[in-house]
């Protein structure tokens, strides 16, 4: 880091110029600044990103540390004479591929339509429930994988313990010591070796003796293989379900291993490395023969061999955004003492700032390429019926796992979220046909990893028939960010093409003429009729209209950029003139229903109607201010009531209100999300766990920070009054950019843009700018809005933005 000598003869004029200066030629951040402010001598950016205790965990989901490499994930213990690892794969889901198209369907549908037009949701509700949902309509589990026990005699009573999740490494450690003997542990999972990899060392040669067991609640049967080898295997759902394979090898430093009938032992080793492979059956794989491969070619390596491999690509994706918000005297505690003080009323940028990586972290470490997408909680599970059966819910909570995938540079790890959207069209076409007498693919409010697509779980939750539409709306913005045009044409466009085929069948006309959907719900609320009646069955429910242009409005986009499908466009266009606009109601609320009803819970979790808002782009301050007042009343209804009180409901808000423009409000809500939804390991509590209030925590930091969803790249749209001083790097933005921002006394101090396709850049700031090419030159544009300025660029050039 460059250092400024300090002179009290240098005037603070000369200073900032010197700053500003550094910051745009890139040696220097904000956090740089502060350095220099204060003297500093190690920056902020080499401090650890860590969440870590002072003692073990007792609790799965509020104490124990996630690891993952986005198919095996494991929450460790960190427990010192008894140490629990729990295991997930992420195939091991029970059941099976099975047909539940309801053959009756279609024949009923237009009489449960009659019924709502008609003002009768009851009646049309009893219908639905008996005639038109998936036949089964339950869909199962994903299941823990098990538990690895290891005893480590002697070890009840120690001292100086320290349990720590490495976020800039990805690696858990766990020290203490015993008398004068210091013990270590460190635990990934590499995404390069397919393996678990947990290394246990001490300071005394010859003073490491530990016994490993691997078991399940059910379904399982372990052996020991000598003489360093403990097999764990079985056949799920009674022996009719898939079959996992689960192998642990030791690589002992010195003493001796035994492998006695089911445990392996380690006696009077200097250090142990333990191997974990895992797998399943799924799509005819060789389970066993896999995985033994996997772990043995892992056991030929070092363990710094494998150390290092796990942390130069969890870095390559990890590195790629860094966020300083400052830092107080808390940051050095330990992170459950930190957190406690927050939910008393104290303030820590750092601990924000900690939560967001972790979040990107998460989502590195539970999907991947290759893999499955992370479900309700990711891919970290336990027991065999987990919370909502850990499924893919998508009525907001997979997408909302997916929101900062663009924004915080993770492009990569939205693929598995592309590949389910495309495993759902075979049988969402079914029934789409069978259930709709409609062309394209549907998709409900649940699916799983063997292609469910009817309506689930009861007509109250499960009949809406808009989960794939929504889901299009991930493969249209991962075109925005990146500007692929190929994989706009080869993967993105043929679905949503397809998905709006479905609607272009399935509106009907309702009495006003209006085209609507229906029999839908907006997801799981309720009305109330003028006459008492309670219902939650309807016609158009706000949502559906709004995801249904959403879905529209991208591919007429899409099709335009690839110069197809003429007439297919001009179809969407004539069904879009006759969808029913956004309305305001009587409270000055966005109404959630075509018609101004009221609810009997006014502060539902969901706040669906404010689809429009986010994650749309439908309703804008600029663009539309008085729906953007009519959303803001929403939200404020919303909360008066009692909204807002899960975790994933508290992180929408976060992203809606900045959206807005409110980061006061912004920022409050994401402190009400530390105090109220988080817990001490910093996982998000719905309550019980659902990992998707951290991906949408996450993703709302990232909005307060930079949006580009209105045509224009903002910086610091949403700034906090409380985050007064910081910087990020790495946020990627609409068009092909990646933007990094500093920012002192709550201004912009400078910017720095790289295009990665040429694309033009229209840029909004609090203040005008001016723009310089780091090669060449820019012409800039400007228009009567001097906060707004438009120039082209070129491929791989960068733009440095400074105040005027």
């Amino acid at each position: 880091m460059m250092r400024v000598p300090r002179q009290e003869s240098v005037s603070c004029t000369r200073i900032a110029r010197i700053v500003v200066g550094l910051v745009l030629a890139g040696a220097l951040t904000v956090t740089g600044w502060r350095c220099l402010a204060e003297g500093e001598t190690k920056p902020l950016a080499q401090r650890p990103i860590r969440i870590w205790f002072t003692r073990p965990a007792t609790n799965w989901e509020r104490e124990a540390l996630p690891i993952g490499n986005g198919r095996l994930g494991a929450m460790v213990f960190g427990g010192t004479a008894r140490e629990r690892i729990q295991l997930n794969e992420d195939t091991l889901w029970s059941g099976g591929p099975r047909d539940t198209q309801n053959l009756e369907a279609l024949q009923y549908l237009p009489e449960v339509r009659r019924l709502l037009f008609e003002g009768k949701p009851v009646e049309a509700a009893k219908l639905a429930e008996e005639h038109l949902m998936g036949r089964p309509m339950r869909i199962r589990p994903y299941q823990s994988l098990g538990d690895l026990r290891l005893d480590l005699p002697g070890h009840e009573d120690v001292e100086d313990y320290k349990r720590e999740l490495d976020l800039r490494t990805g690696v858990v450690r766990v020290s203490y010591r015993k008398g004068d003997v210091r013990y270590t542990r460190e635990l990934f999972a590499s995404h390069p070796d397919q393996v678990m990899v947990m290394r246990f060392g001490c300071s005394k040669p010859g003073g490491l003796t530990l016994f490993a067991t691997l078991d399940r609640e059910q379904e399982f049967q372990t052996t020991a293989t000598p003489p360093d080898r403990l097999v764990m295997r079985g056949h799920i759902d009674n022996g009719t379900g898939l079959d996992y394979y689960v192998m642990v090898r030791v690589v002992a430093d010195g003493g001796q291993v035994f492998a006695p009938v089911r445990r392996l032992e380690v006696r009077g080793a200097n250090s142990a490395t333990l191997i974990l492979g895992a797998a399943t059956g799924l799509g005819g794989l060789d389970a066993p023969v896999t995985v033994e491969e996997q772990v043995a070619a892992a056991a030929r390596k070092p363990y710094g061999a494998l150390l290092s491999a796990h942390v130069a690509d969890y870095k390559s994706l990890f590195d790629r955004v860094s966020l300083d918000l400052g830092a107080t005297d808390v940051a050095d505690r330990p992170t459950d003492e930190r957190l406690a003080a927050v939910k008393k009323g104290a303030f820590d940028p750092d601990l924000i700032a900690t939560y967001f990586q972790f979040g990107r972290y998460l989502l590195v470490s539970s999907s991947r390429p290759g893999d499955l997408p992370a479900n309700l909680q990711g891919i970290w599970a336990q027991g065999m019926n987990p919370p909502w059966n850990s499924d893919y819910h998508l009525n907001i909570n997979l997408q909302m796992n997916y929101w900062p995938a663009e924004v915080a540079n993770l492009s990569e790890c939205a693929q598995p979220l592309f590949e389910l959207i495309e495993s759902l069209r075979e049988s969402g076409r079914k029934t789409a046909k069978v259930h709709y007498g409609a062309r394209g693919f549907v998709a409900h409010h649940i699916t799983d990893i063997w292609g469910f697509t009817t309506p689930g779980d009861g007509a109250r939750w499960g009949l809406w028939p808009m989960g794939a539409a929504w889901l299009c709306q991930h493969l249209y913005e991962h075109y925005e960010f990146t500007r692929d045009k190929a994989f706009l044409a080869k993967r993105a466009y043929p679905i949503m093409k397809e998905a709006a085929e479905f609607f272009l069948d399935y509106v009907v006309e309702d009495p006003k003429g209006r085209l609507v959907t229906g029999p839908s719900i907006s997801p799981e609320n309720t009305y109330r009729l003028p006459d008492g009646t309670v219902g939650y069955l309807c016609m158009g429910p706000s949502m559906d209209t709004q995801i249904v242009r959403d879905l529209f409005q991208n591919c007429i986009a899409a099709a335009n950029v690839l110069d197809i499908d003429k007439e297919f466009r001009a179809a969407l266009q004539h069904r879009l003139e006759r969808l029913p606009p956004i309305q305001i109601g009587k409270h000055g609320q966005i109404m959630e229903w075509t018609e101004d009803y009221d609810e009997p819970e006014p502060g539902h979790r969901h706040i669906s109607q404010l689809f429009a808002l986010h994650p749309g782009r439908q309703i804008t301050p600029r663009g539309t201010p008085e729906l953007a007042q009519a959303a803001r009343v929403t939200l404020e209804r919303r909360l008066t009531h009692g909204g807002g009180h899960t975790g994933w409901s508290r992180a929408w808000i976060i992203n809606m209100y900045a959206r807005l423009g409110d980061g006061q409000k912004a920022g409050e809500h994401f402190m009400e999300l530390l105090r109220r939804s988080t817990a001490p390991n910093l996982l998000d509590l719905h309550p019980p766990f659902q990992i998707d209030g951290n991906f949408g925590g996450a993703a709302g930091i990232a909005e307060m920070l930079l949006q580009s969803h209105a045509g224009e790249i903002e910086l610091l749209p949403a700034l906090p009054p409380t985050w007064k001083d910081g910087s990020v790097r790495g946020l990627c933005a609409r068009g092909g950019f990646v933007v990094d921002i500093d920012w002192r006394d709550g201004r912009l101090l400078s910017a720095r843009i790289k295009s990665n396709r040429g694309e033009k850049c229209a840029l909004r700031t609090g203040a005008p700018v001016r723009v310089r090419a780091v090669r060449g030159s820019v012409s800039e544009k400007r228009d009567s809005d001097p906060c707004l300025v438009q120039f082209q660029t070129r491929a791989g050039n960068s733009y440095l933005i400074e105040p005027r």
